[in-house]
């Protein structure tokens, strides 16, 4: 285990006979600091908007690698699993009653990008912050694992299966929505509400952007084709989104929805490549 592990797990099972991180005792600390001051453990679980037992909250998360170098330690992953099929009911009913007039296939690709490992890893990382916190084996540590989008995802799940375990549905109801709620609000406007190829061209509009085109190639015997579509975004022809598909659709489509997350991940990157364009428009006209 790292140093900043064993730092992190000091820091969540600490109570009121251990040392304080200032090295102090509580009986060297005035009533007044104490309600000044708040341990990461309470921060994060502020950031969650719920509360868990200590021992509730390091099984949440703790990853089996973990696990495995620390004998009897228990891991994550029944958690995990719980809190999966939570987020999906809550998700699902959310989407169910706000939009009556989609229908079934919609929803659920609403639904799929709501509740992506890409989108439950950016709520971990900007949201929760909590990939200081992730009890990780020393070579899952080392490999960086407390950034890697599945770990993350895996986190938030199982933190909303301990809610739901300590708490019950209406308090891990709560948590989803604090928690996705501006996903749901997103994906509704954006993404699988449309077309991958109109969504791009909307987000691309948004940012000031020329419309995308599409540059194909096919490869493989007439009875078997592949499509390969190279989605093309912004002012100096970058090739943002590559996508393969049966069909020119198909790979059209994929293209699509990768450059319409790499605008949506890095739109500094892409709005700054548009301000130099006009820059060097406005040299070579002087």
């Amino acid at each position: 285990m790292t140093d900043s592990q064993h730092h992190n797990t000091d820091e969540l099972t600490t109570d009121d006979s251990q040392t304080n991180r200032n090295g102090s005792t509580p009986a060297d600390t005035t009533q007044a600091d104490t309600a000044q001051q708040r341990t990461p453990q309470q921060e994060l679980l502020e950031r969650l908007g719920t509360t868990l037992s200590p021992d509730m909250l390091v099984m949440a998360l703790t990853h089996r690698s973990f696990a495995h170098e620390h004998e009897g330690a228990p891991d994550y992953e029944r958690l995990e699993f719980l809190g999966d099929a939570v987020l999906e009911f809550v998700s699902t009913e959310t989407l169910y009653r706000t939009h009556p007039d989609m229908n079934e296939g919609e929803l659920a690709k609403m639904r799929a990008m709501a509740v992506s490992e890409q989108s439950l890893s950016q709520i971990a990382r900007e949201k929760l912050q909590v990939g200081p916190y992730i009890l990780l084996g020393r070579g899952e540590a080392e490999s960086g694992g407390a950034e890697k989008s599945s770990i993350l995802c895996d986190i938030v799940e199982s933190l909303i299966g301990a809610t739901f375990i300590e708490h019950g549905i209406d308090e891990a109801r709560k948590v989803v929505h604090h928690l996705i709620d501006d996903e749901l609000t997103k994906v509704a406007t954006e993404g699988p509400a449309l077309d991958w190829k109109t969504s791009l061209t909307v987000k691309a509009h948004g940012m000031g952007l020329e419309d995308p085109h599409y540059r194909m190639s096919v490869s493989g015997p007439e009875y078997a084709q592949v499509f390969t579509a190279h989605a093309v975004v912004g002012n100096d022809n970058e090739v943002l989104g590559i996508g393969t598909g049966s069909s020119k659709r198909k790979a059209q489509l994929a293209a699509a929805q990768a450059a319409w997350n790499e605008l949506n991940d890095h739109p500094e990157r892409h709005r700054a490549t548009k301000h130099q364009h006009h820059k060097d428009a406005a040299a070579s006209q002087q």
